[in-house]
């Protein structure tokens, strides 16, 4: 059993319960759904309702230009719901200038106070920015309720120094891409216990379907990608990490 710890089903074309049925028959059982614009909100709320295996989250991506900011009341509300396991995705992203970084490690804060509100955990998008997401994690108590560093980019000190505030490492399409070695070296080092796997589809396809649009399905290749980085077996891949995504969002 396998588990996509972080899509986004309402960005996906094409008809879902096919998405759904083709990642079932590859062994993936349970899929994560994470929210990035809150306009989308009550649509990712609903795919997630309508199937058993689907979890969502709720927040606003660092790169999502809104007229007004969501309050830490207001995601809390939000996240008021079963279904709705974590808060996310929040972070920072410098590789484009849209939001000023001051403004979105505001936006950032917002989501970790909310988080340890009602203590569920947080799902952190960093591009290029990694001593100062570090920073807010630690300033803003994100270790209170820990999290996932999500398709981690990062180098080992920084997996690091997010697995000693209770965050687990997670791995996308990217690790099996030809010129990841930097990668592949750093997954080396994660334990196993500390590590979970995605698709980020519809983005980020990993190697042979590289260039076609994402599913949850293929996130079978990070994990035999994994299970040979570490030259472990596919099953102990399969059944560690979705222990690890039981552990922190379940």
């Amino acid at each position: 059993m396998l588990v996509d710890s972080h899509c986004h089903l309402d960005f996906l074309k094409g008809d879902l319960d096919n998405i759904l049925n083709k990642a079932k028959a590859s062994g993936v059982e349970y899929i994560l759904s994470v929210c990035t614009n809150l306009k989308n909100f009550p649509k990712i709320l609903e795919i997630a309702k309508s199937y058993n295996n689907v979890f969502t989250t709720v927040g606003l991506h660092p790169g999502e230009q809104v007229e007004i900011e969501p309050t830490i009341d207001e995601l809390v509300k939000l996240a008021d719901d079963s279904k709705v396991v974590a808060f996310g995705e929040t972070g920072l992203d410098y590789h484009y200038d849209f939001i000023l970084p001051q403004k979105q490690l505001e936006r950032f804060r917002i989501h970790i106070y909310a988080a340890n509100k009602i203590n569920k955990p947080l799902i952190v998008h960093n591009r290029e920015a990694s001593e100062d997401t570090i920073q807010a994690l630690q300033d803003y108590g994100a270790d209170k309720v820990g999290g996932v560093m999500h398709c981690f980019s990062g180098t080992s000190k920084v997996a690091q120094q997010a697995i000693e505030m209770n965050f687990y490492i997670s791995f996308s399409g990217v690790v099996t891409f030809k010129n990841a070695n930097k990668l592949r070296e750093i997954a080396k080092l994660v334990p196993l216990d500390k590590m979970l796997l995605e698709t980020d589809a519809p983005y980020l396809t990993p190697d042979p379907h590289r260039g076609k649009p994402n599913q949850p399905a293929y996130v079978t290749y990070v994990a035999k990608c994994i299970a040979e980085i570490k030259n472990i077996s596919y099953d102990t891949v399969c059944k560690q990490t979705t222990e690890n995504f039981f552990r922190l969002f379940l």
